[in-house]
């Protein structure tokens, strides 16, 4: 009997202290606003960061099994806490409308680009696209979707580009892992562009190396060979 009722309060107590811990991860993550890595979690729980992980876990199954208008979307090792999407029409009635980015044909080109070849430079991203891509560049920065994470180690130290959290957020993906596969017939043809674009640089390169070493220069041999023939 004695035995019976100490299991018991084991299991309400181990219920409690999980209770408490949701109730702690909401808190923290209501507080913040933004997303908030597993670690900074655990330190506010008290616990390793895999206990945060399964605080987070339970508290999210609570949201969907009692229809909460509130989510937990997992952002690569951080969490954040949001509105579901669907409520968008109920909440614009009492607040005021958010700014739209409105993303163009070439701007969502340009930025799935950066999204499966990250990181990316806006030369190599242009080779693909076949046009300047500084427009559409700065406009994804301007809008949170890419951001610059470091400087090639080449000649000009080109900027890397990279796809943020924002990024992540708005197209309901829980990491860069998670992207969905390319089409096999659109990435045969990036890779075969970028192929062309390599090739042709090459053959450039080795054309002036030629040049400058005191070899034929081909623009000239035409113009001799016109001379000739008038």
């Amino acid at each position: 009997m004695n035995e019976n009722r100490e299991e018991e309060n084991q299991n309400t107590g181990g219920d409690a202290v999980q209770s408490d811990a949701e109730a702690i991860v909401e808190a923290v993550l209501f507080t913040m606003g933004q997303p908030v890595e597993a670690g900074q979690l655990a330190a506010a729980v008290g616990g390793d960061a895999e206990e945060a992980r399964k605080a987070v876990e339970r508290l999210s199954r609570r949201y969907e099994s009692e229809n909460r208008g509130m989510q937990i979307i997992r952002l690569e090792d951080s969490y954040q806490l949001c509105t579901k999407g669907r409520y968008y029409e109920n909440l614009i009635r009492v607040a005021s409308v958010p700014k739209r980015h409105v993303l163009t044909e070439v701007v969502l080109e340009t930025l799935s680009i950066i999204a499966y070849k990250q990181p990316v430079t806006r030369i190599e991203i242009e080779k693909i696209r076949g046009v300047n891509s500084d427009h559409a560049v700065n406009r994804l920065v301007e809008y949170g979707l890419v951001e610059e994470i470091g400087r090639l180690d080449a000649p000009g130290r080109p900027a890397l580009f990279a796809t943020t959290e924002e990024f992540l957020r708005r197209f309901g993906i829980g990491s860069r892992e998670n992207l969905p596969e390319m089409d096999p017939v659109q990435a045969e043809e990036i890779r075969s562009q970028v192929e062309e674009e390599l090739r042709a640089d090459l053959q450039e390169f080795r054309t002036g190396e030629k040049t400058a070493a005191g070899g034929t220069d081909p623009d000239a041999e035409r113009q001799d060979a016109q001379k000739e023939d008038i």
